[in-house]
């Protein structure tokens, strides 16, 4: 989906940070009048009933302003909801598989840890790679070790899909991050640990080449 804006992308944090859902949709707001382009919801501990009323309130938040909501792993919640798409990791449901129950007009990405894994991704199945992590994080307890820069810039190259880096990026990082050829930088704490969740986004997106 050539149109879909990766540049700022957010992945919700499920920690303790947030004492219900109205927080969590607030920071979310906040980020999304900074300039983030992309939701992803991610709460893999959270109850099934939990997750679908989030991913709802997110879904009327999000659609209105044009940001597409991703959900994390779970297809049969974005099916629910009718979220804009689904990420998935190397463990999770086959690629093929996610993209037969979505359909052609929804999203998929797929997370890559190595560069390895692209000789199995298939255009027609995919949308974008989350590639990494690029740095060490602390947000993902089951995190691959971190491949750095480098190997980015390598898997840049290699892929003719966009690629959204993720892993340890903070503002500082980002610059690096783009000028490796990533299409946008996958965030946490850089935001959702900010003061000023909107302040925060808007200094992200003050990154991307071409965009202010």
């Amino acid at each position: 989906m050539s149109t879909v804006d990766y540049s700022v992308y957010l992945v919700t944090d499920e920690a303790d940070r947030y004492s219900n859902s109205g927080a969590l949709l607030a920071n979310v707001k906040a980020a999304v009048e900074g300039g983030v382009s992309m939701v992803q919801y991610r709460a893999p501990h959270a109850s099934g009933r939990e997750l679908h009323e989030t991913a709802l309130a997110l879904r009327k938040l999000l659609r209105p302003l044009g940001v597409p909501l991703i959900v994390n792993d779970r297809v049969d919640l974005a099916l629910a909801v009718d979220a804009d798409g689904v990420h998935v990791g190397q463990g999770d449901l086959p690629v093929a598989v996610v993209r037969r129950l979505l359909g052609p007009g929804k999203i998929v990405g797929l997370s890559i840890t190595h560069e390895s894994q692209l000789e199995a991704v298939s255009r027609e199945e995919v949308d974008y790679l989350g590639v990494g992590p690029v740095y060490p994080t602390g947000s993902k307890s089951d995190a691959a070790p971190a491949m750095g820069i480098d190997a980015l810039a390598r898997i840049v190259r290699r892929s003719s899909l966009p690629v959204v880096a993720i892993g340890g990026i903070s503002l500082e990082r980002a610059p690096a991050i783009f000028a490796a050829g990533a299409a946008g930088v996958a965030v946490v704490s850089a935001i959702s640990y900010a003061t000023d969740p909107s302040a925060a986004a808007r200094a992200l997106r003050a990154c991307v080449p071409g965009r202010s």
